[in-house]
């Protein structure tokens, strides 16, 4: 398998180059690290619910919404980044999101420990080391190829991190920024130190080699890579694309009645997955238009848009039952995720 060692890229490449080689049909491990700093929204997300665009206009700092669920972070030069990319029939492959996580997730938790860091596996998506998340990671399905992308966190601005998240005043800001450095890691905070990054980089590739086998070291971008790459930043580096999911939202929780017997109500719950919103229109009881947003992990990921069509005739007190025969039916996997957790903003 090739190992795509590119070390620092911009920060455009370190999205668009993993979303550009399973559209070539290509396999491979990318490591890289943004140039420059930037957020980072899921690819449930509504930008205008989770990033205060204001503050990174101000601070020159772009947004990207990529094709991978989970939540908004903010990336910079102080991450190293694992991209895996590997076609669906590849006998490394594991059946089942968590599973895959978990084999594919040991290559940074060995890295870690290494470095004298105990570091652990914690479903579904997290590595943890004394206590608090040191790593961020995220899977999705793209061209037939499952995409595994995380992080090792050298150092991280915990300030900036709270700055360009959308919160409704500054003392809950206060409160995020006090939570946020009690419950993420960097390796700066467990060993006192950062080793020489070329250290890091050295340590991914050989515990990723223990369970991909040999790799292939290349060192640049190939013409055709890069053109497809070009191709994708002409889509998913545009308003379009990065607005695509929004709406016209306002708290989390919010019911307007238009008539009597119509309403729009806009709620949010926590998961253990992640935070699922959901805007609803009623009639008589009965769902009319609902769509879903959030930090949450959903497997096929076009398959939410059917799921919210599924739902529309649906009577509320039945919607439960719709969304898990719709599981079932298409063997969805939303980690974390019940059909119970999205009936529950639905109601």
């Amino acid at each position: 398998m090739k190992l795509y060692y590119l070390d620092s890229v911009s920060w455009a490449d370190s999205q668009l180059l993993y979303h550009a080689l399973p559209r070539l049909g290509r396999e491979g491990l990318i490591l890289l690290s943004p140039a420059s700093p930037y957020v980072c929204i899921g690819y449930f997300q509504d930008v205008e619910q989770e990033v205060d665009l204001e503050v990174c206009r101000q601070q020159g700092i772009p947004v990207f919404r990529r094709e991978v669920g989970g939540g908004a972070v903010y990336l910079d030069g102080q991450q190293l980044f694992y991209q895996l990319i590997l076609h669906r029939s590849n006998p490394l492959v594991p059946a089942g999101w968590e599973a895959l996580y978990r084999r594919f997730l040991q290559a940074p938790v060995d890295a870690y420990r290494a470095l004298g860091i105990p570091a652990m596996y914690r479903p579904v998506n997290d590595i943890i080391a004394n206590g608090r998340k040191i790593s961020g990671n995220g899977a999705a399905e793209i061209n037939d190829h499952y995409v595994v992308v995380g992080n090792l966190i050298a150092d991280f601005d915990y300030e900036m991190m709270v700055r360009v998240l959308k919160v409704p005043d500054e003392k809950f800001r206060d409160k995020v920024h006090k939570t946020l450095q009690e419950n993420l890691s960097t390796i700066r905070r467990e060993l006192g130190h950062v080793p020489p990054r070329q250290q890091l980089w050295e340590l991914l590739t050989e515990k990723f080699s223990q369970i991909l086998g040999p790799l292939e070291v290349e060192t640049t971008v190939d013409p055709v890579w890069r053109a497809e790459v070009d191709s994708l930043a002409r889509t998913m580096l545009t308003d379009e694309w990065l607005f695509g999911m929004s709406r016209e939202r306002k708290g989390d929780k919010r019911k307007v009645t238009i008539r009597s017997g119509v309403q729009v109500s806009h709620k949010a719950y926590k998961a253990p997955g992640g935070l699922i919103r959901a805007i609803v229109e009623t009639r008589e009881g009965t769902i009319t238009s609902v769509s879903f947003s959030g930090d949450f992990f959903f497997y096929p990921a076009h398959r939410l848009a059917d799921l919210e069509e599924a739902l529309v005739e649906t009577p509320l007190d039945k919607a439960e039952e719709v969304i898990s025969r719709f599981y079932t039916e298409h063997g969805i996997e939303s980690p974390g995720v019940t059909p119970s957790d999205l009936t529950r903003v639905l109601q």
